[in-house]
Parts: C-alpha cells; sequence; structure tokens
C-alpha cells in the first residue's frame, strides 16, 4: 500500500511567499520575478548573435548590457539558478524525482507536450507585454498595495479559470 505523499499547506507556503517578497523589498529594494532572468539571458545571447541590435540604445537587450555590464550577474539569474537547484534538491531528498507526462488517457502525449509548449509560449509573450510575470506584475504589486498588481492577478486567475474549463480535457 503507497502512503499519501505529505506536501506543505498552500495557506502556510501563500504567507511564506508574502513574507518572502516583503524581505526582497526590504533587502533589495526590489521584488522577485523570474521573467527578469530570463530576459537578461536572451540579452546575453544577444550579445554574441545580434550585436548592433544590443548596441542601439533604443533595444530593450542595451538596457541590461550598457556600460560592459555583464546581464546575467544579476540576482534575479541566481534566483533562479536557485529554485531549480532547490526543487532538484527537494525532489532528491523526497523521492519524487522522475519524467513523468501526465495527460488524459484520450489525449496523446505528443498533443499535451505541443499544447504546454504552446501555453508556456504565450505565457512568456504575455509577460513581456505586461513587463513582467506573475511574481513582478502581480505579487510585487500586490506587496506594494499598487492598484495594477490586484488588477493583474485578478485577470490572471480570471482567465486562467476562463480557459481551464476550455482546455482542461488536456490535463485531466
Amino acid at each position: 500500500m503507497e502512503t499519501k505523499r505529505k506536501y506543505m499547506n498552500p495557506y502556510l507556503a501563500g504567507v511564506l511567499l508574502g513574507l518572502l517578497i516583503l524581505a526582497s523589498f526590504f533587502l533589495t529594494r526590489e521584488g522577485l520575478g523570474a521573467s527578469g532572468a530570463f530576459k537578461r539571458v536572451v540579452a546575453k545571447i544577444q550579445t554574441y548573435t545580434m550585436k548592433q541590435h544590443v548596441q542601439n540604445p533604443e533595444s530593450n537587450a542595451y538596457h541590461y548590457v550598457e556600460d560592459g555590464k555583464n546581464p546575467l550577474k544579476n540576482r534575479l539569474v541566481f534566483m533562479v539558478v536557485g529554485m531549480f537547484a532547490g526543487g532538484f534538491i527537494s525532489g532528491a531528498v523526497h523521492n519524487r524525482l522522475k519524467i513523468k507526462l501526465e495527460h488524459n488517457p484520450n489525449i496523446k502525449s505528443r498533443t499535451r507536450i505541443i499544447t504546454a509548449v504552446i501555453g508556456g509560449v504565450l505565457f512568456g509573450i504575455g509577460a513581456s507585454f505586461a513587463r513582467g510575470c506573475t511574481s513582478g506584475a502581480g505579487l510585487n504589486g500586490m506587496g506594494i498595495l499598487a492598484t495594477s498588481g490586484f488588477v493583474t492577478v485578478a485577470f490572471i486567475f480570471g482567465t486562467g479559470y476562463i480557459f481551464a474549463y476550455f482546455f482542461r480535457k488536456l490535463w485531466l
């Protein structure tokens, strides 16, 4: 008989996340956000592949590399690396490391992978338009009691619920 695995209480996890964001503002004067790390990785790649674009003061990548800055030497990049390392360590310690694709038995694995990639790309594009991911635009905004943060989170969850109704068969 398999024993049920215990996970952290989601309410406690939410409180801890809120405290982490407040600590980030207190210690660094900035919030948290994963999309900023990925933008810096793209800017670094562009320094090798699109040098003229990066040197243009009107390009987004220019702001990450101006004055000879290495865009990878940023706390957000280290934060994302730490998240991946922490997740891997947690999975190893709790014996949850496995490659597994969960999906509805009525759809093919290929369909699930393709729709997951499309969803990830669309979310990335949305984060770029919003000038931040869920954490950056929503949680940080709520952490400083900005109206935009509350509106962002309401729209993220609202549209998530609406689209989940139509796409739920891809994972249930």
